[in-house]
């Protein structure tokens, strides 16, 4: 099975003309594998192969995916139904893959297996949860308003209320939430926003981590980037009166230096660029104490590496109980999810886009601005942004 996968992996797409006659074999492999899951390592191989034929062919006939669909569905349902926990995690990943190939609607098959993902036995094997969470956010992305009925999108928060519970995955609560956040619209989660937000703080409350302070930063920056700032704000306030400057001043000043991933880096700049100037309550307002300590988080946050200093109660963070068997998580690498754009090529330079803000705010208050770089900048912090400033050609009034 070894030597299937690594010849269709060379060949790519001049293994096409095999798919056709490789798939049924594979099929009828894996229901008989199916019975008995002995061997990991040839199991594993199995669903890579089947993983790299949907790809490769997909990348040369789009239209292909019906026929992979046809032929897989019926045996992943009977894995589903027969609860073949060594080959669920798999099957969740395989059916990611599938569907974040679709063009248009989901289709009704798959929105039949929506309310199962749903169920909490499967979120309490370990194994299952980052193929389920990617899965959920397959759907989220491809068929938001199906997703946004009442009676779907409250499940799934209340999966991301399990998930951000936990120390071990609440990063994939943050993954599924902010592919809701991305993805549906405003006016269906607006009623869940400020549960949301409680249950982050409750978390933040009662275990915070180093781990879970850079998951809340990217997030808060997401809500600040689609939603606006000020719509970030007024959530954070409607819990307590003005804690959002203890939001500023404890987790973004004092803590987005921790954030790694490049990604994530450049989220939380952008939505600190949101937050410096499309704010009032930020720069002039009743957080404008914050806006040159925040200039200055940012600016370290594009010149300064990563601050890896760990808390010393978190070098012996407790395990937490999953008594039994546990199916481990294996990842298939040919059924990967390709890194995504957040902002969608909008934003192709956060300094850049620091700097065009910055200019299209102080045309709108002349003077000010640059009164409050040169009274609160640090003067290294400085020669950044002006360098930042000269690259993007604009001047501040």
């Amino acid at each position: 099975m070894k030597g299937i996968m690594r010849s269709m992996s060379l060949m790519q797409e001049a293994a096409v003309p095999y798919v056709p006659r490789i798939i049924p074999r594979l099929k009828q492999i894996l229901l008989v594998v199916a019975k008995n899951p002995s061997k990991p390592h040839f199991n594993h191989y199995l669903f890579e192969s089947l993983s790299l034929s949907i790809r490769i062919t997909c990348k040369a006939s789009p239209e292909a995916i019906g026929s992979f669909e046809e032929a897989l569905f019926p045996p992943f349902q009977e894995i589903l139904q027969q609860d073949v926990q060594e080959f669920i995690p798999y099957v969740f990943q395989i059916l990611s893959l599938l569907l974040e190939k679709h063009k248009g609607n989901i289709p009704e098959a798959y929105m039949a297996l929506y309310p199962h993902l749903l169920v909490p036995v499967l979120w309490e094997r370990p194994g299952n949860i980052p193929a389920l969470v990617r899965l959920l956010q397959a759907f989220i992305e491809k068929g938001a308003d199906s997703v946004a009925a009442a009676d779907k999108l409250s499940g799934l928060l209340g999966v991301f209320q399990k998930l951000i519970a936990s120390k071990t995955n609440d990063h994939e609560g943050f993954y599924l939430m902010s592919s809701i956040i991305r993805h549906i619209r405003p006016e269906s989660i607006d009623a869940y926003l400020k549960q949301i937000f409680l249950v982050l703080f409750q978390r933040l409350t009662s275990s915070k981590t180093a781990k879970y302070i850079k998951g809340l930063l990217v997030f808060f920056s997401l809500v600040a980037w689609k939603r606006g700032g000020d719509t970030l704000i007024q959530v954070v306030d409607s819990i307590q009166s003005r804690m959002f400057g203890m939001v500023l001043e404890r987790l973004y000043i004092a803590e987005v230096q921790k954030v790694s991933g490049a990604t994530e880096r450049r989220i939380c700049a952008v939505g600190m660029i949101q937050l410096l100037t499309a704010c009032t309550a930020v720069f002039r307002g009743e957080y404008a104490q914050f806006w040159p300590q925040l200039l200055q988080a940012l600016i370290g946050l594009f010149e300064l590496p990563i601050d890896e200093t760990v808390a010393d109660d978190e070098h012996f963070i407790e395990i937490e109980d999953t008594p039994g068997y546990q199916t481990a998580y294996s990842q298939l690498v040919f059924a990967g999810k390709p890194d995504q754009d957040p902002f969608e090529g909008a934003i192709p330079d956060a300094k850049i886009y620091l700097a065009a803000q910055l200019q299209k705010l102080s045309a709108q208050q002349p003077g000010q601005v640059a009164s409050m770089i040169s009274s609160g900048l640090q003067h290294d912090a400085a020669k950044y942004l002006q360098l930042y400033l000269q690259t993007a050609g604009v001047t501040l009034a």
